[in-house]
């Protein structure tokens, strides 16, 4: 039986103004039931609007026989195809040996082919057989394999066809596809073995019924400009299009509602910024940062002077700054920041910089009281005249030295202060908080850096950094709201790395020259990095069912330690390690205490040791391009060449390798930024992912849609201009749910 239509007045809709918001966000499960509406959320499909955004991978003619050789292995597809022939066959197997009985139907479309396997007893093989006869012509539902190297299913769900197209059957499953055989157009959606692409299609058309007659959301005038149909139309084109023109149509309406809701909500952030008003902090020509800067031991270089100068000239108006600052690893993001925050402490105020691990708050803490030297001493004797305090708050702190350091902070004693996410907690107060530095701006939430921004007495100042270069399509899209520099110029002095992919699994004797090259750089005085991709070992269950081991840094330092390495100072380091702990250990080997640190990634960003010029990544396919890219990051940072070792056991012709060819070919960092985002989804970048939830983009993809992204960005500017506060129903609710969706707790405590 279809599931029922269901109201959907006890769900919680009062954030909606418009009567299409509440109803496309109405819980699947007020409108299909809970049972019916529970197997669609392994595919993120959790209210109305998400299954009506859920569209189909392909549509197929009613007489359109389907392109075989388009299926890859591991897909969940369903397959129009006529029958070449089927072949019952019997084979001894088991101890006993007992007879197997199989059915092996030969399928093609005229440009491949697919085999369709059934096993059971003799009987049930005559029926399948009988159904399967020779010409006959159906759609097989079900997952893509392979055995012999032919692709095949085996005991797909499939449903017969006449001539003229209509069902063959009288199940239940059969009454469902039937419809959708005699449309114009057979949509074919992604599916799952419990959710097959024709309950989809029944499910969808029950929740247009929900939707019929509401208005569209978005003034008319918005629709004109963009040149789209109304969103009931859209709809309706493209879950029972009656060609494919409509569903074109359909396809460019919503993603271009994408896209606006997002720059929509950008333009808005963008326009309450410019409202707010903000201390200016005009940069001292005598003050900390003349003294910091006379100091140096090296020339700024010309990129990080200019953008130093966009960002005094930001610091000393009265509307907030909100920037970001995206650099190469290694272009001197940290030196810039600080050059802004000593500003700020020279106009009397204070800077607080939030990152997302420990180990990476109390390396900014180290590298900057270095940096400072008696200029960060605070009040303390033989102190710089113009000295103020740098302190450090993090979450396994010991209570008395948390109390000691937001005393400081409170009484404005501390002019930078730097932590955590502790620094959110609402314990922290500022006396005068005047700048908000985000480090790694993915790892946090709009709403966590809002948090502490609607802290300070006045609307601090904002500068976001990233050392993951981002295309200009994502910093629209993701960073519509913030100003961006770029830092693309490497500081003088830093050495070459080379990138070498090792192939562990066809040979393992690289890996144990791995080994000895460490011990070769080792013996000239120079120190190593390993990283693993996980604290603790586990056997994991690969698509083809295969298992493999994947080795973690618990089980790899204590190999290395005693086999490989042995009689080297070989340290181990980890997020689940005690604070002191992690101190301890990254300061020994900061130090050149240790020569070998084995660590996860949380060496990723910010960890700073010249020394360091060799990296062994093991089971780097399990690392995304970007990542790679910052982990290489951490060594070539002094005087001595680098070199970085990817360590991978994937089998020949995996994706991964593809990935670690492209990190080993390049050191451009934006060159890899778009071909990680090429290989990802946008809901990974953006962090949806991160954070668990749903993405706000299921249809828009930011590399390939940038003109719908721009035409959505100029009409969301006209719009926020002639509707500063949001009256338009639509376009509040639009923000409502995009901020809603992007929200999420994404710091990383890895």
């Amino acid at each position: 039986m279809r599931p029922a239509l269901r109201l959907v007045e006890d769900a919680d809709l009062s954030p909606w103004r418009t009567e299409m918001f509440r109803r496309l966000n109405a819980p699947l499960s007020h409108t299909l039931g809970a049972k019916t509406a529970k197997p669609f959320e392994q595919l993120r499909i959790h209210t109305v609007g998400d299954l009506l955004r859920h569209l189909p991978r392909r549509y197929l003619a009613g007489t359109e026989l389907t392109d075989l050789s388009t299926l890859e292995e591991g897909e969940f597809v369903a397959v129009m195809a006529r029958v070449l022939g089927a072949e019952i066959r019997t084979a001894r197997s088991g101890r006993q040996g007992r007879p197997s009985v199989r059915l092996e139907a030969r399928l093609t479309d005229g440009h491949g082919f697919l085999t369709a396997t059934f096993f059971g007893r003799q009987h049930l093989c005559d029926w399948w057989a009988q159904q399967l006869a020779k010409g006959v012509r159906g759609i097989f539902v079900g997952k893509v394999g392979s055995f012999r190297d032919q692709l095949q299913m085996t005991h797909p769900k499939f449903v017969m066809l006449d001539e003229t197209g209509r069902v063959v059957g009288t199940s239940e499953e059969d009454e469902r596809i039937a419809e959708l055989s005699r449309s114009g157009l057979v949509g074919l959606y992604p599916a799952t073995a419990k959710l097959p692409t024709w309950t989809i299609a029944e499910c969808a058309r029950i929740a247009l019924e929900t939707v019929a007659g509401v208005e569209d959301p978005w003034p008319e005038w918005v629709r004109r400009e963009a040149g789209v149909c109304d969103l009931l139309d859209a709809f309706g084109y493209v879950h029972r299009p009656g060609s494919l023109r409509e569903v074109e149509r359909g396809n460019d309406r919503l993603l271009f509602d994408e896209a606006f809701a997002a720059q929509l909500t950008m333009a808005y952030r963008r326009a309450d910024n410019a409202r707010q008003s903000a201390g200016p902090r005009p940069r001292r020509p005598d003050g900390l940062l003349a003294a910091f800067d006379a100091r140096l031991p090296f020339e700024l270089t010309a990129g990080q002077r200019a953008v130093s100068e966009e960002i005094f000239a930001d610091l000393a108006r009265a509307q907030p700054m909100q920037r970001l600052l995206q650099g190469e690893v290694g272009s001197g993001k940290t030196l810039v920041a600080l050059r802004a925050m000593l500003a700020v402490v020279d106009a009397g105020g204070q800077a607080a910089l939030l990152a997302p691990t420990e180990v990476l708050a109390h390396q900014h803490y180290r590298t900057i009281t270095e940096l400072l030297g008696d200029l960060g001493a605070g009040r303390t004797l033989g102190a710089a005249e113009d000295a103020t305090a740098v302190v450090v708050v993090s979450g396994s702190m010991s209570a008395v030295a948390k109390r000691n350091a937001l005393l400081k902070v409170a009484s404005g004693e501390a002019g930078v202060v730097i932590g955590t996410h502790a620094l959110l907690n609402e314990r922290v107060q500022f006396a005068d908080l005047g700048l908000v530095v985000v480090d790694e701006q993915h790892r946090f939430g709009v709403e966590q850096r809002a948090t502490l921004t609607d802290r300070a007495a006045g609307r601090p100042h904002l500068l976001v950094l990233t050392a993951t270069p981002i295309p200009r399509s994502v910093a629209m899209t993701v960073f519509g709201d913030l100003e961006v520099s770029t830092l693309a110029e490497l500081p003088g002095g830093r050495a070459e790395v080379q990138t070498t992919v090792v192939d562990g699994l066809r040979h393992p004797a690289w890996v144990d020259r791995a080994w000895e090259r460490v011990r070769e750089e080792v013996a000239q005085g120079r120190q190593v990095f390993v990283v693993a991709p996980r604290i603790d070992s586990s056997d994991d269950k690969l698509v083809d069912g295969t298992v493999r081991h994947y080795v973690g840094v618990t089980e790899l330092y204590e190999r290395l330690a005693a086999v490989e390495l042995a009689g080297l100072r070989v340290g181990m380091l980890h997020g689940q390690l005690p604070t002191d702990v992690k101190d301890r250990v990254m300061g020994e080997f900061a130090r050149g205490a240790l020569d070998v640190l084995v660590a996860t990634t949380v060496i990723e960003v910010g960890v700073d040791v010249p020394n360091a010029a060799m990296m062994v990544i093991w089971d780097a396919d399990r690392f995304g391009i970007s990542q790679l890219h910052q982990l290489r990051g951490r060594i070539g940072r002094g005087e001595h060449p680098g070199v970085c070792l990817l360590v991978s056991h994937a089998e020949a012709g995996a994706t991964s390798w593809e990935r670690l060819r492209a990190v080993a070919a390049t050191r451009d960092g934006f060159e890899l930024a778009e071909l990680d985002l090429a290989q990802r989804r946008e809901g990974d970048v953006l962090g949806a992912e991160q954070s668990g939830g749903r993405s706000s983009l299921r249809l828009l993809r930011v590399l390939e849609h940038g003109e719908v992204i721009l035409r959505a960005r100029g009409i969301a500017e006209r719009a926020v201009a002639a509707d500063p506060d949001r009256a338009t129903p639509g376009f509040a609710d639009a923000v409502t749910a995009t901020e809603q969706l992007s929200d999420g707790d994404w710091i990383d405590r890895s």
